[in-house]
C-alpha cells in the first residue's frame, strides 16, 4: 500500500501538471468517444494499450469481459446500465469488447466446479463462459494453449453478439451511428486482434480495423 500512497502522492504533486489543462476542461462533464468493455485483469491497461487520454473511454471492467443478454439484463443490472449509460447519455461512436490471452475467468469453467464452490458468485458470473467450452471441446483438439485461445476468442464473439441483442444498440449499429469492435489483446507481445463480421475471423489490426 506504501506504494500505492507513495504514487498518489506523485500524481498530485508532479504528474497532475501535464494534465491539468485537460482535466480542467473534463472538471464540468466527459464525453468519451468509445465504451471500452474488457476485463477485470490487471494486466489489461485500456488506456494503455488504446493510448488513449483522460475523457477519451469510458470503461466497463468485469471478469472474463462479458456481456449478458438484453433479456438477462435484469439481472446484471451494473452491466445493462454501463452500456445504457455509454450509449443513450453519452452517445458513444465505438464500443469495444476486448479480451485477452490467459484469461482466468475463461481458464476457470476447465476446472471441475467443485473447486468454484467457496465462490458461488463467480461460478454463477462465468455461466455463459460453460456454454462456449462445450463448442470448444467439440471443435478443438487437445492442446491446451490453442483450447485456451479459441474459448477466449468465442467468449469475444459472443459478448458482440449479446450486444447486439440490446434493441437500441441493434437500431444504431444498423442504421451506421455506432461500430463495434472486438479484440483479442496478446499480453506477453502486444499484439491487438480484431474481429471480422465478414468472414468470423480475428485478424491483427492493421492501421484501421474494419
Amino acid at each position: 500500500m506504501d506504494q500505492i500512497i507513495t504514487g498518489a502522492l506523485k500524481f498530485m504533486q508532479d504528474d497532475f501538471k501535464k494534465y491539468k489543462k485537460l482535466f480542467e476542461n473534463l472538471a464540468s462533464s466527459q464525453k468519451p468517444h468509445t465504451l471500452f468493455i474488457c476485463c477485470s485483469d490487471s494486466r489489461v491497461v485500456p488506456n494503455l494499450i488504446t493510448h488513449t487520454e483522460p475523457g477519451e473511454i469510458f470503461v466497463l471492467r468485469n471478469i472474463a469481459n462479458i456481456v449478458p443478454t438484453y433479456e438477462q439484463s435484469d439481472k446484471f443490472l451494473d452491466i445493462a446500465s454501463d452500456i445504457e449509460f455509454a450509449v443513450l447519455s453519452l452517445k458513444v461512436k465505438n464500443i469495444i469488447i476486448c479480451g485477452h490471452n490467459n484469461c482466468g475467468g475463461c481458464a476457470a469453467v476447465y476446472k471441475k466446479k467443485e473447486t468454484l464452490k467457496n465462490m458461488p458468485n463467480l461460478l454463477h458470473w462465468l455461466d455463459p463462459i460453460f456454454s462456449i467450452k462445450e463448442k470448444v471441446l467439440h471443435e478443438s483438439n487437445t492442446d491446451i494453449s490453442e483450447r485456451a485461445l479459441l474459448t477466449e476468442r468465442l467468449n469475444v464473439v459472443n459478448s458482440v453478439e449479446n450486444l447486439l441483442t440490446f434493441p437500441f444498440i441493434k437500431e444504431k449499429f444498423n442504421a451506421g451511428e455506432i461500430k463495434i469492435y472486438g479484440w483479442h489483446y496478446m499480453i506477453k507481445t502486444g499484439e491487438i486482434f480484431n474481429y471480422s463480421f465478414d468472414d468470423k475471423k480475428f485478424h491483427l489490426i492493421k492501421k484501421e480495423a474494419e
